[in-house]
């Protein structure tokens, strides 16, 4: 008995079976190959399955059905698999149809573009056909004027006939030209006949995988146009007005002439210039090139960029009132601060140092009477001059805070100076009413002396007495601002873009350059573009004086503002602009024309003054300092105080002054200088600290203003030289003359005043003239050396290096001290 016992070997059913290929390869080389091919299975329908009625078929045999699935379910798939078989033959239907209309549509494409070459040869041939026609012509008519000129006169006939009579000779070689012609022109290129299938690259104009632009179709439609004309027609000039500015770059300048930057660059070169396109050249040469080129020219000015800031004059009917802008001004410590403190209802003074305003803060307040009020609160020390000078300059009425103990003070006249300047109107607030030494009448007589008089005095300024503590004239005083600026009718445009002054610029850590701005006039909201002085941006979020964010701010709102690209001046002029390109170009423009006007500040015009100023410097010695603050207005306040340090001997230096944290960078820069830095309000980073330890740089923080000028004052006056007094101790008459071996001449004095002493300085007087001064060698009182000789005793004396001494004699002896000294 066999193992399969007549039975088929077990194996899979349409597997990989063997077969043979014959390969072939170049020179008659062959070679057999054994390869595997796969068999695919064809599933045949069953008789009887594909018909309606078919589901008999499968109950009837349930051996051949699946087990578990009856004759509903059954029917459902033979139906299902039915409508899939219609839908396939529907799609292969589809297909069909669209791949017909395809190709349909690629035929008639094919034949408009074919017949469309074949118009435009036909057109090229004419073309062409004229043109040689008329070179035939020519040439011959060239021939028959050289052979008339040649032949003598009785042959002429014969001459004139001889080109006439070979036209068909002469014709025939051309046509059988022109056909060899066409036949190597087939053969070289094809001349846009395509063969082959039309790819959709070829369609579009595309070369490889780039598609060509319409401008690019344009000009090579239009040289097929120009070829087929017979020759090259030259386009129409187009005369440009082109702006010129004061400096402007080779290929900007070829930009807007439209011409080619090779074409300026030669002309450049012709006049003797050899430049580059990314060269500037200057408006004069410019404008020769312009002019040679056959364009206009239309000189601008740099500063033109600021143009689109326009000074629009606003209409009495878009006019709509606005909150007055009030300033508190006056003296240190006279109570401003507290004044708005007790008005506001908040604690602002108890955030300063050392209860002193810094900054300037701006507050809106609300009145009983509904009334809405912007308090701008500057401070009243003397290295606040710029800013509270910059607070008059946006105010409309200023509340000046005297104090009823003290009176007029040095600010208080500051102030009422930049009031006038400004020309707003003042209203005095006497302070510090509630104290037991306050005499308001004296503060009124002051004022006289500045030409403020108040109106208890018959004049026209408005005084109110009023206490921060007591909250006594609060509402008197309110009513007062009130009614000036009912009578200041002050009024401002909402719907404008808007326009405004920075009040304080600082570099925050967490939400970068932030400007305190005052809104003048129209509505800044967010999104704006804008330009402040040398800085732009886009308002990114508004903050109120409360800490909350707003979406718009109209006239006379306080204001933070984020979204600077850097720290601008306190005191800068904020416009919106359309664009943010116009606010980056007015902005470069500023930049360029500070440093330019700096770098003309700081250059000497001729050797004589460089020399002149090297001179002076010679024997001054400076401190240079480093520092650093948390706001703008104090960096530049804190810097002018350090300005006036100083005298003909020894000055402060501010090596670099700015807003923010101490950096590595300023640790740097104040070693190689040897500079102490100092931060008021500002702290050092971690690697700043770190690296200021090791290198031994000195950091000193601040937080009130008065310190910070005393150290740099005792430190500038470390560097005073000390000054020598003298003081006379004594004089001493010399009676008579001695000759010592070793010693010289020695003087035998009597001391007739106070007292001779070895180390003291001694001068030697003849009728009252000096004619020696020095010091002693020796003092003697019989034959010891003394230190000191009292009046009325005699004793020895003997000059160093000096011995030109005679009786009758006059000795002065003095004595040098040090005494330090310091700046005022």
């Amino acid at each position: 008995m066999s193992d399969n016992d007549g039975k088929k070997t077990l194996g899979l059913r349409g597997g990989a079976r063997p077969g043979n290929v014959k390969q072939s390869f170049s020179h008659g080389r062959t070679k057999n190959v054994v390869v595997e091919t796969k068999r695919k299975r064809v599933v045949v329908p069953k008789p009887g399955a594909g018909k309606p009625g078919g589901g008999a078929t499968p109950s009837g045999d349930p051996s051949r059905r699946p087990a578990g699935i009856s004759d509903a379910e059954m029917a459902r798939r033979m139906k299902a698999l039915q409508a899939a078989k219609a839908r396939e033959v529907e799609e292969a239907a589809a297909r069909e149809a669209a791949e017909k209309a395809r190709e349909e549509e690629r035929a008639r494409r094919r034949a408009e573009q074919e017949a469309k070459e074949r118009e435009q040869r036909e057109v090229e041939e004419k073309a062409r056909a004229k043109a040689e026609e008329e070179e035939r012509k020519r040439q011959e008519a060239e021939e028959a004027a050289k052979r008339a000129a040649a032949a003598p006169a009785p042959e002429e006939p014969k001459a004139a006939r001889s080109p006439a009579s070979k036209p068909a000779p002469a014709a025939a070689p051309r046509k059988q030209d022109r056909e060899r012609e066409q036949r190597g022109r087939g053969k070289g290129r094809d001349d846009n006949r395509r063969s082959g299938k039309l790819t959709l690259g070829q369609a579009t104009g595309g070369e490889g995988n780039r598609q060509r632009s319409m401008a690019a179709m344009k000009r090579k439609q239009e040289r097929a146009r120009q070829k087929a004309m017979g020759g090259s027609v030259e386009r129409e000039k187009v005369i440009r007005d082109v702006q010129l500015p004061e400096a402007i770059m080779v290929s900007e300048l070829a930009n807007r002439m439209a011409e080619r930057v090779a074409d300026v660059v030669k002309s450049l070169m012709q006049m003797g210039m050899m430049v580059t396109q990314n060269q500037t050249i200057d408006a004069d040469t410019a404008e020769l090139i312009i002019e040679e080129f056959g364009h206009k020219v239309t000189r601008v000015s740099d500063s033109d960029v600021e143009d689109v800031i326009k000074e629009v004059e606003d209409s009495e009917d878009d006019l709509q009132p606005r909150p007055p802008v009030i300033t508190i001004m006056g003296h240190v410590d006279h109570g401003k601060t507290s004044l708005l403190d007790a008005i506001r209802d908040a604690r602002v003074v108890a955030g300063e140092a050392g209860g002193i305003t810094q900054h300037i803060g701006a507050y809106q307040v609300k009145t009983d009477g509904g009334t809405t009020l912007t308090f701008l609160d500057t401070p009243g020390h003397a290295a606040f001059t710029s800013m509270r000078s910059r607070g008059a300059q946006v105010t409309d009425i200023v509340v000046l805070v005297v104090a009823a103990d003290d009176a007029v003070m040095p600010q208080t006249i500051e102030a009422i100076n930049h009031a006038k300047a400004a020309g707003v109107p003042m209203i005095v607030a006497i302070n510090k009413v509630d104290k037991p030494d306050a005499n308001p009448d004296k503060v009124r007589t002051d004022l006289l002396q500045h030409e403020v008089i108040v109106e208890k005095m018959s004049g026209e300024v408005q005084d109110v007495e009023v206490s921060a503590i007591t909250g006594q004239g609060l509402d008197e005083l309110l009513e007062a601002i009130a009614l000036q600026a009912e009578i200041l009718e002050l009024k401002a445009n909402p719907d404008r873009a808007a326009q405004g002054a920075v009040i304080e610029a600082q570099l925050d850590v967490g939400r970068g350059p932030v400007a305190t701005v005052l809104v003048q006039n129209g509505t800044l909201r967010q999104g704006d573009i804008f330009v402040v002085g040398e800085q732009y941006g886009k308002v990114r979020a508004l903050i109120n004086d409360k800490g909350d964010r707003v979406k718009e701010a109209g006239p006379s709102v306080p204001v933070e503002v984020l979204g600077l690209n850097g720290t601008p001046e306190a005191g800068d002029v904020l416009n919106v602009t359309e664009t943010e390109a116009q606010a980056r170009e007015i902005a470069a423009y500023r930049e360029q024309a500070a440093k330019d006007k700096r770098a003309a500040a700081g250059a000497a015009t001729t050797l004589e003054q460089l020399m002149q100023k090297a001179k002076e410097d010679e024997n001054v010695t400076e401190l240079p300092i480093l520092m650093k603050a948390d706001v703008q207005g104090s960096a530049e306040a804190i810097v002018q105080a350090m300005e006036k340090i100083g005298n003909d001997e020894v000055r402060v230096r501010v090596l670099h002054s700015g807003v923010g944290a101490i950096t590595e960078t300023d640790v740097g820069l104040a070693e190689a200088s040897g500079a102490p830095i100092f931060g008021f309000n500002v702290r050092a980073n971690a690697s700043a600290r770190n690296t200021a330890n090791q290198k031994g740089v000195e950091i000193r923080y601040y937080s009130v203003i008065y310190d910070l000028v005393d150290d740099v004052k005792a430190a500038a006056s470390g560097l005073l030289s000390a000054e020598i007094r003298e003081k006379f101790i004594g004089y001493a008459e010399i009676r008579e003359v001695f000759k010592v071996t070793g010693v010289g001449k020695v003087a035998g004095c009597l001391v007739t005043e106070g007292v001779a002493r070895r180390s003291a300085g001694v001068r030697l007087l003849r009728d009252n003239v000096v004619i020696h001064e020095g010091t002693l060698k020796t003092l003697k009182r019989f034959k010891d050396e003394v230190a000191e000789v009292q009046s009325g005793q005699e004793c020895g004396m003997a000059f160093e290096n000096y011995d030109d001494i005679r009786a009758g004699d006059v000795i002065e002896i003095f004595e040098r001290e040090e005494v330090t000294r310091t700046l005022d």
